[in-house]
């Protein structure tokens, strides 16, 4: 029975009175403060992670076009030594490759990829996901049907377009 006294006393209602008030205080202080940061943090983390994956796909599409599918080859205007031309990079030009033996569609000019790849943006993609060209044909030799994922084919993309 005493402790049920105690627990009503006069001193335990202030206690419980304050703690409710500090409880109350802190849950308000909680809601004003949330929100705030909520509203900053999302958008500042946003860029953030918008930058990284364009760097991200940026360097995607740059280790795809020179490492992988090595668009320099064919798209890049060669020196009087025979090696790439750094400042016309994917400039395009004669065709560096020729056939074996005569071919009627064989390209004889290789186009200009750097900046502003031929077509629209989604007839690239078609092109590097389909190996199917705006003219709804395969492209001409020597250039390869490719058949690139969506995400890779929007990297090369990217990276083509980022260059003078």
């Amino acid at each position: 029975m005493k402790s049920r006294a105690r627990l009503f006393s006069p001193m335990n209602k202030r206690n419980t009175l304050s703690l409710k008030n500090c409880l109350i205080g802190l849950l308000f202080s909680a809601c004003v403060a949330i929100p705030i940061t909520a509203q900053e943090a999302p958008a500042n983390k946003t860029r953030e992670s918008a930058g990284l994956r364009d760097k991200a796909r940026l360097e995607r599409g740059k280790y795809l076009v020179e490492g992988v599918a090595m668009c320099e080859r064919c798209h890049t205007p060669r020196d009087e030594h025979g090696n790439p031309d750094r400042s016309r990079w994917l400039h395009g030009g004669p065709a560096q490759i020729q056939p074996a033996y005569p071919s009627p569609t064989w390209a004889t000019v290789e186009p200009r990829i750097a900046g502003s790849p031929p077509g629209t943006d989604a007839e690239f993609i078609i092109l590097l996901t389909t190996g199917i060209s705006r003219t709804g044909k395969p492209p001409n030799p020597p250039m390869p049907s490719f058949r690139m994922t969506r995400e890779d084919a929007a990297a090369v993309l990217a990276y083509l377009k980022s260059l003078p």
